[in-house]
């Protein structure tokens, strides 16, 4: 590496490379004398199409080898999509960049773009399309007849398989679709309470090895901290609970418009939202909290607290369970 080169290590999927160069483009615009290179890694979970990702492993497999890259000297950062980076800190690296987050909501896709105004469009025991147990889990606490299936593959691959008719409707995040522009085929958005995002979810997250104060500082440049603070309240309410990055665990972290701006200055106010369902929609925990930014550590462990106080404990060993 020369003094001026970043190496970038991502995953090959079309959603992780445009991210990487997302990346590069905040890097090369913040430091215009810097230059970044891509480098592809290859995951297990990249690789195994067929499994799904709760009997995988669950944690780290779109993130372990990337991460490995960069321990290893053949990169200097690794790009992930933060819902995918487990909560606890590997060894030797550092989470040290975070740019703004996109549209965090998940949303229901139709066959031949459709749009919808509730999921009543649905007819009784539709096929859903979905990898997912925290959104499977969601809306089966809404819709209990639902019948739920494996979704996995590249982005165009499941929306060919919807247009052939394997599925009534896929559930997907709107980053993706938006940032590959895939956005005209969003049928409904699918807000809190229905749906319930997931920890990270349309956040960028960005590890250098925890030493290099170098590149810590580059990657401080492009940190948007409102997104830093909402996703270090999320990931430290996930790490208290004990819960995986694939568990029935939503949460909603945002800072509204403050009406007491000219009182508190340049505090600013989070207000945290998380639920926790057991894996057949069945229960499900709902809590609640509001406090200052600066304490968003604090924050994520409090409501994990409130939730373990109600029980979250057993409806994520029941998550956790084999089928």
């Amino acid at each position: 590496m020369t003094a001026s080169s970043i190496r970038i290590a991502t995953r090959a999927s079309k959603l992780a490379l445009w991210q990487a160069h997302y990346v590069s483009s905040l890097i090369q615009s913040a430091h215009p004398g810097r230059t970044t290179e891509i480098v592809e890694v290859s995951t297990i979970g990249d690789r195994d199409r067929q499994q799904p990702l709760s009997q995988m492993g669950g944690q780290g497999v779109f993130t372990r080898e990337v991460q490995q890259v960069v321990l290893d000297g053949r990169a200097d950062i690794a790009v992930h999509s933060l819902k995918d980076l487990p909560s606890t800190t590997v060894a030797g690296l550092a989470l040290a960049g975070v740019p703004p987050r996109a549209n965090r909501f998940d949303v229901l896709i139709l066959p031949g773009s459709k749009k919808a105004e509730s999921l009543d469009v649905l007819p009784k025991n539709a096929r859903i399309g979905t990898g997912s147990l925290r959104r499977r889990a969601q809306l089966l606490f809404h819709r209990p007849d639902f019948r739920f299936e494996e979704a996995r593959g590249n982005l165009d691959t499941r929306l060919r398989k919807l247009d052939e008719g394997q599925f009534d409707a896929l559930l997907l995040a709107a980053a993706g679709l938006e940032r590959l522009g895939w956005g005209e085929r969003i049928s409904l958005i699918l807000e809190p309470p229905l749906l319930y995002p997931a920890v990270g979810q349309a956040a960028i997250g960005i590890e250098c090895r925890a030493e290099d104060a170098d590149v810590s500082s580059v990657l401080a440049s492009i940190t948007c901290p409102q997104t830093l603070a909402e996703v270090t309240a999320e990931r430290a309410c996930l790490a208290e609970l004990k819960a995986g990055c694939h568990a029935p665990v939503g949460m909603w972290v945002r800072t509204p418009p403050c009406e007491e701006a000219t009182v508190t200055g340049a505090r600013r106010h989070l207000v945290l939202d998380a639920v926790v369902l057991d894996p057949y929609g069945q229960k499900r925990i709902h809590a609640r909290l509001e406090g200052n930014a600066t304490e968003a550590t604090a924050l994520g462990v409090r409501i994990a607290h409130s939730l373990q106080g109600a029980g979250a404990a057993q409806l994520i060993a029941a998550a956790e369970q084999p089928a």
